[in-house]
């Protein structure tokens, strides 16, 4: 089977300093792929490369068989590849209705673009309730809820999360893992980037540990939730 996403020997590089230093990997349509590892691994650079806003100083991007080198990130979108950021940066002055317009801005088709809004309501009620609020009156927790909401509206074919649970009371993240848990279940291809090892882990079908910007060991998600080193190095456990 073809991956719907083949990253081959990526390189990239801020200035002099080397961020990403030759990974490969795959994302298989309706899999969850989870990036691990510590601050500075090289986690955000890579989806920020995926997603056109970092120019890769070399290596392969294959993304629905199509090449994205040199691709605008507006043109990535498009073609069906979406980014909900760390930071969530959502538009603080408009409504959370108006954000999730926003995310659909390529699309043409109204009645579709309604039909997902209500779908991003059914997956987080509490933004249905308040869509008419100014989303900077939003919870952090909400803000992520809009966030992952915005980037579903362009209908990807594979939705790249960063950190979606940092900042959040556990509570909190353990409703926007429940959401992506239940993504998943819809048949939403996800590429997860989590610094909550075991979070991520637990719902990945395909899981990578990032080490100063190499990949330092590849498995399933419950392979490597169980293997002894990522326990040690990941969640706290002697």
């Amino acid at each position: 089977m073809t991956a719907l996403l083949e990253v081959e020997d990526l390189r990239v590089a801020y200035g002099k300093i080397e961020a990403v230093k030759g990974i490969s990997f795959s994302v298989e349509e309706g899999q969850a792929v989870t990036l691990i590892g510590t601050n500075g691994a090289g986690k955000t650079t890579t989806l920020r490369t995926l997603s056109g806003l970092l120019k890769p100083t070399s290596g392969k991007i294959v993304f629905d068989g199509r090449p994205l080198t040199g691709v605008p990130a507006h043109k990535i979108v498009s073609l069906g590849l979406a980014h909900s950021p760390e930071g969530r940066h959502i538009f603080p002055r408009l409504t959370i209705a108006e954000n999730l317009q926003l995310g659909a801005f390529l699309r043409k088709d109204a009645a579709g673009i309604e039909a997902d809004i209500r779908h991003v309501y059914d997956l987080f009620p509490i933004l249905g309730e308040r869509r008419k609020q100014a989303s900077g009156t939003l919870s952090g927790g909400e803000q992520q809820m809009l966030a992952m909401g915005r980037a579903l509206m362009s209908r990807p074919k594979l939705l790249m999360l960063d950190e979606p649970s940092m900042g959040l009371s556990p509570i909190m993240m353990q409703k926007i893992m429940a959401t992506i848990r239940e993504l998943r279940s819809q048949g939403t291809t996800i590429l997860l980037v989590e610094q909550n090892a075991q979070a991520a882990l637990s719902l990945a079908d395909q899981a990578h540990v990032m080490e100063i910007g190499r990949i330092a060991l590849s498995g399933s998600g419950p392979s490597l939730l169980h293997d002894e080193s990522v326990r040690k190095a990941y969640l706290g456990e002697d």
